[in-house]
C-alpha cells in the first residue's frame, strides 16, 4: 500500500533522550524505509517544512537528513522541489546491495571515545547553510585567489623535486614564528610550531596527549562546543566556568584542573576581551607542568578599535600555555590549515602523537602558504580585510539599532568577525533562530552553546562574510520576523 505524504511522519520514531542526535536518527530511519521498500522509487517525500512541522523538529534537522540521503544516492533533491526516492528496496547503490533494517535495528558496539563524541555533538546551527548572517566565516569572495593559485602551482611543481620531508614544513614554521611574534606577541621558536589540518585537530591532539580519563577540565560557559567535545571524548570531566565582562572568571582555587580552555582575546561567543590583569592572574595561579592552559586565538587577526592585547602565551614564562590558531578565518576555510604552538617540554611528545594519529596537513599546501606569507601577500590581505570587516561591523550595528532597536541590544565587539545581539523582554533565542532560519537568515542561539542550563541568551550574528547590501537585506528580513 503506498504511503501518503501525511503518513510518513507516523513511520518515524524520534527519541530526544537518545545519545544519537535527531538528525542522525531521522536519516537512518528514512534510509531504512527506502531500503525496505516502504518508500518506493519515485515516491515524493514531504517538503522539509511540512515534515519538520509533523515531527516537531527544526527544519534544519530535516534538511540535513535529505541532503545526506541525496549524497548517498537514495534521494534526488533540488531547490524548490520535494525530494524523490531514486531506488527500489534491494537495488544496488554503487555496487553494494542495500540491506533493509528496521528503525530499531541493533546498534554497533562503540568505543567509549566514540560514544562520548555522540553525546557531545555540536549544535545543529553549525550545519546550517552559508547564508547571511551565519557567524564564523570570512568572505572567501575577497580572497586573492589568483595569487594563491600561483603559489599552489609553484608548490606542486616543486613537489616533484622534493623528497618526503618533515610533516611540519620548516619554511612555514619559520614564517609563522616570525608572524606570530610580531603580530600577537607569541614567544616561540620555529620547532615549537606544529602544522595541523585545523584548529579542531589541535584540540584533539592536546586532549590525546595530556588528558587522562577522569581529569578535570575547565571551559568557558557559554563557549566553543568543539573544545568540550574533544576533551569529553578523552574521558575528561568538563566543567563550565561562568563569564563576566572580562570573559572567563578566575576561580580562587586552581589546584583541581588538569587543563583550562579559554578564548581570551575574543571570547567565543560573546566577544569579550580578557584584561591583561585577568590573564596574569590565571598564569600566576596555574601550576607549572600540571595545569595546562589552552589559548584559542581563533580570530585574533581582526581588531578594529584599538591595538590588540598580546596573546596570553607571550606572557607565559613557565611553559604552561598551548596556543591554537587557524587560517580559516583570515584566508578561506577550504585551506584546512591550523597550527599549535607547544611549550618546549611537550614538543617531542606532541610531534610523535601528531604522526601516530595522522593529523598531518598536506605538504604542498604548507609550502604554498609559506610562500604566500614570505612574499607579503598574507599581511596585505589582512590589512585589506581589517578595513572591510570593520566597515561591515559598523554597517550591521547601525542597521540593527535603526530597525531592531526595540527588540535587540547590540554588543559591539572591538574585533572578530561576529557580534552578539541580546533579545529584550525575555524573548527566547532558540525560537528566534528557528523563525529567522525559516525566513532565510542564519544566526546562532547563544543558549545553544551553554554547557549546562543556559544562563546567556542572545543571537550570534556574522558580519565579515557578507557585503553591506546583503547585511541590509538580512536586517530588513529580521525586522519583519519580530
Amino acid at each position: 500500500m503506498p504511503v501518503s505524504e501525511g503518513m510518513i511522519a507516523g513511520l518515524i520514531d524520534l527519541n530526544r533522550a537518545d545519545d544519537e542526535g535527531l538528525a542522525a536518527q531521522l536519516t537512518g530511519q528514512l534510509r531504512s524505509l527506502i531500503a525496505s521498500g516502504r518508500l518506493g522509487k519515485g515516491h515524493a517525500l514531504p517538503s522539509s517544512r511540512r515534515l519538520a512541522g509533523d515531527l516537531g523538529v527544526s527544519r534544519n534537522t530535516v534538511t540535513y537528513a535529505f541532503e545526506q540521503l541525496a549524497a548517498e544516492g537514495y534521494l534526488e533533491a533540488s531547490h524548490g522541489r520535494r525530494p524523490v526516492v531514486t531506488i527500489d528496496g534491494g537495488e544496488r547503490i554503487e555496487g553494494v546491495r542495500t540491506v533493509a533494517s528496521s528503525p530499531r535495528s541493533v546498534r554497533p558496539r562503540l568505543s567509549p571515545w566514540a560514544s562520548k563524541l555522540k553525546q557531545t555533538d555540536w549544535p545543529m546551527s553549525y550545519l546550517a547553510p552559508l547564508r547571511p548572517l551565519r557567524p564564523g566565516h570570512g568572505d572567501a569572495r575577497e580572497f586573492p585567489k589568483e595569487i594563491w593559485g600561483r603559489c599552489l602551482r609553484r608548490s606542486a611543481v616543486g613537489a616533484a623535486r622534493r623528497e618526503l620531508g618533515p610533516v611540519n614544513r620548516p619554511r612555514l614554521r619559520e614564517a609563522l614564528a616570525h608572524y606570530l611574534a610580531t603580530s600577537r606577541g607569541v614567544r616561540a621558536t620555529a620547532d615549537q610550531i606544529l602544522i595541523l589540518p585545523s584548529a579542531q585537530a589541535a584540540l584533539t591532539l592536546i586532549a590525546a596527549a595530556v588528558i587522562t580519563p577522569g581529569d578535570e577540565v575547565w571551559v568557558e560557559d557559554p563557549g566553543y562546543p568543539g573544545a568540550a567535545a574533544a576533551f569529553r571524548a578523552s574521558g575528561a570531566r568538563v566543567t563550565g566556568i561562568k563569564l563576566d565582562e572580562q570573559g572567563m572568571q578566575r576561580i580562587a582555587d586552581l589546584a583541581t584542573p588538569t587543563l583550562i580552555f579559554m578564548t581570551p582575546s575574543h571570547q567565543h561567543p560573546t566577544g569579550r576581551l580578557m584584561s591583561l590583569a585577568r590573564r596574569t592572574e590565571f598564569l600566576r595561579a596555574s601550576r607549572p607542568g600540571k595545569t595546562w592552559i589552552v589559548e584559542d586565538d581563533y580570530d585574533g587577526e581582526f581588531h578594529y578599535d584599538s591595538r590588540p592585547v598580546p596573546a596570553l602565551q607571550g606572557l607565559d614564562a613557565h611553559g604552561r600555555v598551548l596556543y591554537v590558531g587557524t587560517f580559516s578565518k583570515a584566508m578561506i576555510s577550504d585551506i584546512r590549515l591550523g597550527y599549535l604552538v607547544v611549550p618546549p617540554a611537550l614538543v617531542s611528545t606532541l610531534e610523535i602523537a601528531q604522526r601516530h594519529i595522522g593529523l598531518i596537513a598536506a605538504s604542498h599546501i604548507q609550502e604554498a602558504l609559506a610562500e604566500f606569507i614570505a612574499d607579503g601577500h598574507f599581511l596585505a590581505h589582512l590589512r585589506r580585510m581589517r578595513r572591510l570587516y570593520h566597515a561591515r561591523r559598523d554597517h550591521l550595528v547601525e542597521g540593527l539599532e535603526r530597525h531592531l532597536g526595540e527588540v535587540l541590544t547590540v554588543e559591539v565587539p572591538s574585533g572578530g568577525i561576529q557580534l552578539v545581539a541580546r533579545l529584550k523582554r525575555g524573548r527566547a533565542d532558540q525560537a528566534a533562530v528557528k523563525r529567522l532560519m525559516e525566513a532565510g537568515v542564519v544566526t546562532r542561539a547563544i543558549s545553544s552553546l551553554a554547557l549546562g542550563k543556559p544562563r546567556d541568551h542572545g543571537l550570534l550574528l556574522g558580519f565579515a562574510a557578507w557585503r553591506e547590501s546583503e547585511i541590509s537585506a538580512a536586517v530588513r528580513t529580521m525586522a519583519s520576523c519580530f
